[in-house]
């Protein structure tokens, strides 16, 4: 499904889960939260105007994209859900991109992150560059620097080898912890994306597997509708011949009948001449036995 809702915000990082809430179904984001806690949702990629995502429904996975385009947040998922204006899992990704753009943390490591983040606009004088040392010094010790790059390099062979990021060390709440905590959210995120892209990738031989085997079936059965239809037209033809072989048939029928009447017709008239040659033979023989009488009278003296 796809949706498109006006939004004001010009970065998804600003739509914070009260926002959400306001414009989505009760039941819809209900649902979106147990997702949430569930650990159903997978972010695949992600920046403040598009992400990328796969969420495990309750009936299989559902991919999703979300964009903030020209003033409108235009969200679709494969999903075929009526909610309006967002379905439950574009809640659900919108949510969890709230919690992974936006780790907890202290509020002295949120004020570092933002003087990191986000340094004043303008030209880069002296004055500047001051400002942004005097607002950074109080949160990070030199000694929390030094522990932090003696992490950083066994860190970065892990992340080069493919392996689990050594042991973070213990800090106090402070800038560098908030270092250490942010390289092992992205590299957990990393993982969770390896984990979906894999999950994927599965998903899609199995489906590719699906459709050699459809396409097999399809075949197959191609075949036999034209072994079907070649069957067919032999018994048009065979029916064909068959009705042609009735018509003769029925000719010969008809013309049976006739000579059955022609040979009723003659039986009649050779009965009546029986009849006839009964009565003449009759007559002959009162004829004979008239002669005979005549021959044995005696003479008359």
């Amino acid at each position: 499904m796809r949706n498109k809702i006006p939004c004001s915000a010009d970065r998804l990082g600003l739509l914070n889960p009260q926002m959400i809430q306001a414009v989505a179904e009760a039941s819809a984001f209900q649902v979106a939260q147990q997702y949430l806690t569930a650990n159903r949702v997978r972010i695949a990629e992600a920046d403040e105007s598009q992400i990328r995502s796969a969420v495990i429904g309750n009936a299989g996975l559902y991919e999703q994209n979300i964009q903030l385009k020209d003033g409108h947040l235009v969200s679709k998922c494969s999903c075929t859900l009526p909610e309006e204006p967002m379905c439950r899992h574009c809640i659900a990704v919108l949510l969890e991109y709230q919690r992974w753009a936006h780790p907890p943390q202290s509020r002295n490591s949120g004020l570092a992150k933002e003087t990191i983040t986000s340094p004043p606009a303008g030209p880069s004088d002296d004055n500047g560059k001051r400002a942004t040392l005097q607002s950074f010094t109080p949160d990070v010790k030199l000694s929390e620097v030094m522990v932090f790059l003696e992490w950083l390099q066994p860190a970065a062979k892990a992340l080069e080898r493919q392996e689990p990021l050594p042991a973070p060390p213990v800090l106090g709440p402070g800038a560098v912890s908030t270092w250490i905590h942010t390289i092992s959210n992205l590299e957990d995120r990393r993982r969770e994306s390896e984990e979906v892209m894999t999950s994927l990738e599965s998903q899609l031989k199995d489906r590719e597997t699906d459709v050699g085997h459809l396409r097999q079936q399809l075949q197959l059965s191609l075949k036999e509708s034209k072994a079907a239809q070649t069957t067919t037209q032999e018994l048009q033809r065979e029916l064909a011949s068959y009705k042609e072989v009735l018509t003769r048939v029925s000719e010969l029928t008809a013309e049976v009948v006739r000579h059955a009447g022609q040979m009723r017709a003659v039986t009649g008239d050779m009965l009546q001449k029986g009849s006839q040659l009964d009565k003449l033979v009759s007559s002959f023989k009162d004829v004979a036995e008239a002669l005979q009488s005549a021959v044995e009278l005696p003479p008359h003296g």
